[in-house]
């Protein structure tokens, strides 16, 4: 018997990473209202039924997507923050593969235009919080503690640096490919220069 369960467990979070993996290409190329449940498993060869095993709609398969996509950038930002030397460093390593990220069409497609629509303003700032400001609260305090930045209200100039790199990501993901390296790099080099200009002299 345990054998049957585990065969069947393994099928079904084979079923539930395709149906991720096929939701992911749906939203990104035909959005929220372009993208049905009956299109995401049809992609698959499965049933309506086999997504509604999984979630409870098109939101919550919306939300797993949105979530995956966020944990991914996130957790990439905190390996390069665990390599770096300094505060300074892991702050503009972050910043660089955040940025990278949001020149990625599929991540700039879901999580800046389609996110909003579809989970609302206030959830998706909730989630956006939830993901991103943590670490930008803790690498300025960081920065604070041993980096030399200006003793400054954490709070405020975390939430500066969170308006910032919001800025930039909705920028970069509006963009034209063409024109994403030049922004990266123009919005890179502004933000580093902001932050450096609070560093005690």
């Amino acid at each position: 018997m345990s054998t049957v369960r585990s065969r069947r467990e393994q099928y079904s979070q084979a079923t539930k990473t395709a149906l991720l993996e096929a939701a992911t290409r749906r939203f990104a190329e035909h959005g929220f209202a372009g993208t049905s449940l009956e299109d995401v498993a049809a992609d698959i060869q499965a049933t309506r039924g086999a997504v509604y095993h999984h979630f409870a709609g098109k939101k919550a398969l919306f939300e797993a997507v949105f979530e995956q996509l966020e944990a991914a950038a996130i957790d990439e930002c905190v390996d390069v923050v665990e390599a770096a030397t300094d505060p300074w460093q892991a702050a503009f390593d972050a910043l660089d593969t955040f940025l990278g990220h949001c020149c990625d069409p599929v991540y700039g497609k879901i999580v800046w235009h389609e996110a909003p629509l579809a989970l609302g303003w206030l959830r998706w700032r909730e989630w956006e919080e939830q993901f991103a400001y943590g670490l930008i609260h803790e690498l300025i305090g960081a920065l604070m503690d041993h980096g030399g930045l200006e003793r400054r209200p954490l709070e405020t100039v975390s939430r500066i640096a969170f308006s910032m790199l919001s800025a930039a990501g909705l920028a970069l993901s509006e963009a034209a490919e063409a024109d994403k390296p030049r922004l990266r790099e123009e919005y890179g080099t502004t933000i580093r220069r902001i932050m450096t200009g609070l560093r005690v002299s």
